[in-house]
């Protein structure tokens, strides 16, 4: 099993760059920088890769993610994740990035944009890697914040896929984000949305009623009622769930108890992703492992996993046609 899952041309929907830094390239990227670190050593900052919640996670990865200050620190940060995620058989990641992060940081949109777009194409030309982007913005900001980044992201409208909504769910419903979301939707751009995961199954309608989203990232919550899990089943909204980060986060306390056996039961189309693969136990390999050894899933399940998953990834046609052919070579 873990020979075909290696070899399996797995699909990443679900990931923060931003949380894909590892501690070595932090602390190589914090000497660079001439910043100073609040640990001592590589091992000290791994240790405290521990949450009891996804505040308690938002809190450190915003730190860690001080050490980008520049084009070649964004440069360096994706391709690091790029390159280590084809080395796990990954042949396509959506990628979202979040620019309120960095913008509140008084870093230019450019510096941000230049360096993410730089790694993209090198991956894209020289690791048989394609990379859709999705602008993520932080749903515990003001939406006319989010709103004016969008506009202000004018230059790279057409190198981005999709616009997505992340950090703290609790207290932040879908709705607050109406207005940013109606001028995406004009704008040509897809429609995705962090839901469900620590707040109620009301923010997946919410998602998908007010935001009109064609993607659910997480939304493992769907399940506390029944006639939106029938409604999901029916319009095979995809789910973008991330087992280890559900684990890690305390959204259940052991993966034998996660409900992705039971998603899949309802019928309904699930992807399996890293989220914040850094602080999260791993990356999209760890994750089906620990999936396989957890479920007990045989390669026909990984498969249609898969299958789901190109099926929805941001690519061009050309590409998808391609990837759905080595699935089924495989």
């Amino acid at each position: 099993m873990h020979n075909f899952l290696q070899q399996l041309p797995k699909v990443e929907l679900h990931l923060h760059i931003e949380g894909s830094l590892e501690p070595e390239l932090m602390f190589t990227l914090a000497q660079r920088n001439g910043i100073k670190l609040p640990y001592s050593t590589v091992q000290e900052a791994k240790d405290a890769y521990q949450f009891s919640n996804l505040q308690g996670f938002l809190n450190l990865y915003f730190q860690g993610m001080s050490v980008l200050r520049n084009e070649d620190d964004f440069y360096d940060l994706a391709m690091d994740y790029f390159k280590r995620a084809r080395g796990e058989g990954v042949v396509h990641i959506d990628m979202h990035f979040d620019p309120q992060a960095h913008l509140q940081r008084g870093l230019p949109l450019e510096e941000v944009m230049s360096g993410l777009l730089r790694a993209k194409q090198e991956a894209e030309e020289t690791l048989d890697l394609s990379i859709g982007m999705i602008m993520a913005f932080l749903r515990d900001r003001p939406a006319d914040e989010a709103l004016h980044v969008l506009e202000q992201a004018a230059p790279y409208w057409k190198m981005i896929d999709a616009v997505g909504l992340d950090s703290a769910e609790i207290d932040n419903p879908p709705i607050k984000f109406v207005d940013v979301y109606q001028r995406a939707k004009e704008l040509g751009f897809m429609r995705v949305a962090h839901a469900g995961e620590e707040g109620s199954a009301s923010y997946i309608q919410e998602a998908l009623d007010q935001l009109e989203v064609t993607r659910i990232d997480h939304g493992v919550r769907c399940l506390e009622n029944t006639a939106l899990v029938e409604r999901l089943c029916r319009e095979q909204v995809v789910l973008t769930v991330c087992p280890l980060s559900n684990v890690s986060l305390n959204v259940v306390e052991n993966l034998r108890d996660h409900p992705l056996p039971q998603l899949l039961a309802e019928g309904l189309k699930v992807t399996i992703s890293s989220d914040d693969p850094a602080y999260f136990g791993g990356g999209m390999l760890a994750n089906h492992f620990a999936c396989a050894e957890a479920f007990g899933w045989g390669e026909a399940v990984f498969r249609q996993l898969t299958r789901n998953a190109i099926e929805e990834a941001f690519v061009t046609e050309e590409r998808r046609i391609d990837l759905l052919a080595r699935l089924d070579a495989l």
